[in-house]
């Protein structure tokens, strides 16, 4: 089983740019031909899951249309992983970020522990 691993500073200020990265334990985020999908999630405190957006294996992204001005996904095969940047960030932005893989079954199977970022002055 694919472990997923997310990384970045735990604390941004307001206006400022967050950027996590996750990497993958099996070497998996690749340009590939076989469709894998690579995805983040955040969780705000109280909220429910918030679905941002997704990277595929063909470089195709998609984003939730509420975060698309903010939100930019890409990966880096060579480093086997792929980033979230979210510009112009407010406290409404602090959660728990996730990475999590559909291995291109329209379906999660594999989340990263999740990371904490708070946004504070």
């Amino acid at each position: 089983q694919v472990q997923l691993q997310e990384s970045g500073p735990g604390l941004v200020k307001p206006s400022q740019t967050l950027s996590l990265t996750c990497t993958a334990s099996d070497g998996s985020i690749t340009a590939s031909s076989n469709y894998v999908a690579w995805s983040w999630i955040r969780q705000s405190p109280g909220k429910g899951l918030e679905w941002m957006g997704v990277i595929a294996s063909n470089g195709y992204t998609h984003y939730n249309p509420s975060l698309e001005s903010r939100t930019s996904i890409s990966r880096d095969t060579s480093k086997n992983e792929f980033s979230l940047q979210l510009n112009s960030v407010t406290p409404e932005d602090t959660a728990v970020y996730y990475c999590a893989r559909d291995p291109g079954k329209n379906a999660l199977d594999a989340w990263g522990q999740g990371t904490q970022v708070t946004v504070s002055s």
